[in-house]
């Protein structure tokens, strides 16, 4: 979790009882070999699993990569789960609480109304039709808003934008201040035209054995981040920046 952000794990990779030592690194066009010569002893590039040996062993049957030091057996993440591990995270809820200040007016107020009421609030789902100021979000709701499919988002993740804007006129009652919510989808769906498409985020869980062995699960975290962004301005008639305006007015013309 981030400031003003909300980061919803939606699908996952496991590799399991990982632990270090030697093993073949994945294969690609700089990994794969035939013979020990093609592999460089200490070589790390930049998307190496560990370091290389200088050893040439079996990936599997048919497949030798160069062999690496490393926690192994090294990540797969070729194959994303489809569909995607949490897809009932379109359920999950989401209360938003957001407070605003207009320091030149001294102006505040938050999202949940003086109006709305505990038993509102325990009951109540963000609706721009019916519940428009109701301050619970359904996840799939606000992917459905921007115009996007949940189950499709869910499978790489993405970042969607909920949006808060506040656009006060302060001579009229602080009871016309209501905000104004929005929602959009910050990251490109194009993944065919997209490198490294989606929102994605390794961490691990590290595990010692009664003989002090040291292994981890690395998890490869598939899900939707939601920015909060808010936005607005106020205004309030004042009757000297006025009559200076009207003066600078009349001057302008010669009268």
């Amino acid at each position: 979790q981030e400031k003003n952000t909300v980061f919803v794990m939606t699908n996952a990779i496991f590799t399991l009882n990982q632990s270090q030592g030697h093993c073949p690194e994945l294969p690609d066009d700089k990994t794969e070999c035939k013979v020990k010569s093609d592999c460089i002893p200490g070589y790390v590039s930049s998307h190496s699993n560990g370091i290389q040996t200088g050893e040439c062993v079996s990936y599997n049957s048919s497949i030798k990569t160069c062999e690496v030091f490393a926690w192994c057996p090294v990540e797969d993440d070729y194959h994303i789960p489809r569909p995607a591990f949490l897809q009932e995270a379109e359920n999950f809820t989401l209360l938003v609480k957001n407070n605003i200040w207009y320091p030149k007016f001294n102006f505040s107020k938050r999202n949940i109304l003086p109006t709305i009421s505990a038993a509102y609030l325990k009951n109540c789902i963000y609706d721009s039709q019916t519940d428009p100021f109701c301050p619970i979000f359904r996840l799939g709701r606000i992917v459905e808003a921007a115009g996007q499919n949940f189950q499709e988002m869910a499978v790489e993740g993405g970042v969607m934008a909920l949006q808060i804007n506040w656009d006060c006129n302060l001579d009229r009652a602080a009871s016309h201040c209501l905000p104004k919510y929005s929602f959009r989808r910050l990251d490109s769906k194009d993944s065919g035209h997209t490198v490294s498409p989606g929102y994605n985020f390794r961490f691990a869980k590290y595990y010692k054995d009664s003989h002090g062995n040291e292994s981890r699960t690395l998890v490869k975290a598939y899900g939707i981040r939601f920015d909060i962004i808010v936005f607005g301005k106020a205004g309030k008639f004042d009757v000297i920046p006025t009559m200076i305006n009207i003066g600078s007015g009349l001057a302008l013309f010669g009268v």
